[in-house]
């Protein structure tokens, strides 16, 4: 196995539950604030300008708990700044970038579904180029959560005429999420979680302002109201608290539940945990936004959870 960017303290002590437990539980909060951004882009929010205040909110809100508790954690060292820049732009803003370019080509289902080969692409990182040993279970588990999340999509069923572009930018997006995890495994070997994200979605930040400067932003959405939609419809918000769940709920929590969940689990579990995502995705839909859920999606999100217990009788 090839050397770690930064020294892994070897003193830590590893608690497999409580991994699993901060793994599944960001993979529930990301399922709720699909609810969430689908609501905000209701109102007509472009999906660059979505992540744009998704970045900027998380990495402002991450900064201010660290300057009131430990500012002396912001410090990076010279020799941090690649990993940390490759993090922040090709992690996480390309994760949300690629991401929304495929869902304007694609059923939402089937982007996600291809999102998702990332714990697969990091098993095989895993695998062939640090030559560590994935047991043959983890290989059966990730085979599992795939099939589990065709049924969820209803890929084969649903006579979804694909786009190359969207199956490529798709594909794009599971290369940054494996990218994302494979660096946040590494760094947080030297670098707390809090502080990573902050600079992470900083760097993200910068990357979205490039490409959509902040001067042209529409403002005035996020003083309007809005329904909930679906079940909820009668039920009013304005757009600047649909926005604060979504950052702190929906960006800030996850984030740094599932980096945390790094220092006790390695990245190809953790990935196949984080597959919880799409069925919570699911029944979200299904309970609040009245979107279908048949009994072929049931079967898909059993399946997947059984692929997750079985990854985790895997030591």
């Amino acid at each position: 196995m090839s050397e770690a960017p930064f020294p892994v303290e070897p003193a830590r002590r590893r608690h497999p539950r409580l991994g699993y437990a901060m793994a599944a539980t960001a993979a529930v909060l990301w399922g709720i604030n699909g609810g969430i951004s689908k609501t905000i882009l209701s109102t007509g929010l472009s999906s660059e300008r979505l992540a744009q205040v998704r970045s900027l909110g998380a990495a402002l809100a991450l900064a201010a708990v660290l300057l009131v508790t430990a500012p002396g954690r912001l410090r990076l060292k010279r020799r941090e700044l690649p990993y940390v820049i490759a993090f922040g732009v090709l992690g996480l803003a390309f994760v949300q970038w690629f991401y929304f370019l495929a869902i304007h080509r694609l059923a939402i289902g089937v982007a996600l579904l291809i999102e998702y080969l990332a714990p697969l692409l990091v098993a095989l990182w895993a695998r062939f180029y640090y030559r560590e040993t994935v047991r043959r279970r983890i290989w059966v588990a990730l085979g599992l959560a795939l099939a589990g999340l065709a049924l969820i999509v209803n890929v084969v069923g649903g006579g979804t005429s694909l786009s190359t572009a969207g199956v490529l930018f798709a594909l794009a997006g599971a290369f940054a999420y494996a990218t994302y995890v494979l660096l946040a495994e590494h760094v947080v070997g030297e670098r707390d979680p809090v502080s990573l994200l902050a600079w992470g979605f900083l760097l993200a930040s910068v990357f979205w302002a490039v490409l959509v400067p902040w001067w042209s932003f529409p403002g005035h959405v996020l003083t309007e109201s809005t329904s909930l939609g679906g079940n909820l419809a009668s039920r009013h918000l304005p757009v600047w608290v649909l926005v604060t769940l979504m950052v702190l709920v929906g960006t800030v929590a996850p984030f740094f539940l599932l980096i945390s969940a790094l220092r006790h689990l390695p990245a190809t579990r953790v990935g196949i945990v984080a597959m919880l995502e799409p069925v919570v995705g699911a029944l979200v839909g299904w309970i609040w936004l009245s979107e279908s859920l048949g009994g072929t999606q049931l079967a898909g999100a059993l399946v997947v959870l059984a692929a997750i217990g079985l990854a985790q009788t895997a030591r």
